[in-house]
């Protein structure tokens, strides 16, 4: 260790703890700026820019300080490129997928998202890695790996942290980021013999009652969906039913949008009216049924009898 390698050393550890307290002043500064949960978007974007401008300058800071020489830069990045290129192509693949988020608005902090075998709301987001609060599946979802024991979109208390180039690997579904409205049904069966059209008038009164107020913002959202995504159909936004013809019974399907993070508890104040509507319109929820027609004839004969013959 020669002078001039031990005053290289020496700034660039000066460099380390310079860049360490202005990250950490502008990060308590952010926090000033930015308090209660209106600005809490503002508040991470502005952490993510700390980090990237302190990893950018103390990666400059290092090539200027140890590599004065522009021939000597010139072999080492070649040598370095190289080695890295091999030994940290999945570093390197995570750190491309998190500039991509950033800049293709894949998906943003609060983003409800599923991405492979992982659903529920973003929390986190650095150089390498993303953090869900895992959320569980409804029914029809209970299918899906991986094993979830919360029978509806609402959180397990997991948290879930996946690798930035997932969205190289899997498909991302997003919730919540073009459109914040997701359609949700409520199937219910009718028997053949109630009736159906007052069943039918129930569900949307209902449907109507629960989701009315958020008609008109969905309206616009999706409006603004159809002008960036030409190719998109226009749909009803209004709750709708319809029918289904069974072996066993009329199966009317309610159709309705509302919020991603509203769905179980909108779902259960709207099945507790429907029922107490239908009980007091004397209409039954059907179910499966078996009537038995006929018996094949039953002969008994006695032992005593048998005997004799």
């Amino acid at each position: 260790m020669n002078r001039p390698a031990l005053t290289k050393l020496l700034i660039t550890l000066g460099l380390f703890i310079a860049i360490a307290l202005l990250s950490a002043g502008a990060r308590a500064l952010a926090r000033t700026m930015f308090t209660g949960s209106a600005h809490e978007r503002g508040h991470f974007w502005t952490r993510q820019v700390i980090r990237i401008l302190s990893a950018a300058i103390v990666l400059i800071g290092i090539v200027a300080i140890w590599f004065d020489d522009p021939s000597r830069l010139a072999t080492a990045t070649g040598i370095v490129s190289a080695g890295v290129a091999i030994a940290l192509q999945r570093v390197i693949t995570s750190f491309a997928a998190y500039i991509i988020i950033l800049r293709g608005h894949v998906f943003n902090i609060g983003d409800r998202i599923t991405i492979g075998s992982v659903r529920g709301d973003v929390v986190g987001l650095d150089f390498m890695q993303t953090t869900v609060m895992e959320m569980g599946e409804s029914p029809d979802e209970q299918g899906d790996a991986p094993s979830m024991w919360v029978h509806g979109r609402q959180y397990s208390g997991r948290l879930v942290r996946i690798t930035n180039d997932k969205i190289f690997d899997s498909p991302l579904y997003n919730y919540t980021r073009e459109f914040s409205f997701v359609w949700e049904e409520l199937r219910l069966p009718i028997a053949f013999k109630d009736d159906r059209g007052r069943a039918e008038r129930i569900l949307l009164e209902v449907a109507e009652r629960h989701t009315g107020s958020k008609l008109q913002a969905a309206r616009i959202e999706f409006a603004q969906l159809r002008e960036r995504y030409r190719m998109v159909r226009d749909a009803e936004v209004a709750p709708r039913v319809y029918w289904r013809i069974t072996d066993n019974w009329v199966e009317l399907s309610l159709r309705f949008v509302v919020a991603p993070d509203e769905v179980r508890a909108v779902k259960d104040a709207m099945s507790r009216e429907i029922l107490t509507a239908l009980d007091a319109a004397g209409i039954g929820i059907a179910s499966t049924t078996f009537e038995i027609v006929g018996l094949p004839p039953l002969r008994i004969t006695r032992a005593n009898e048998a005997r004799s013959s």
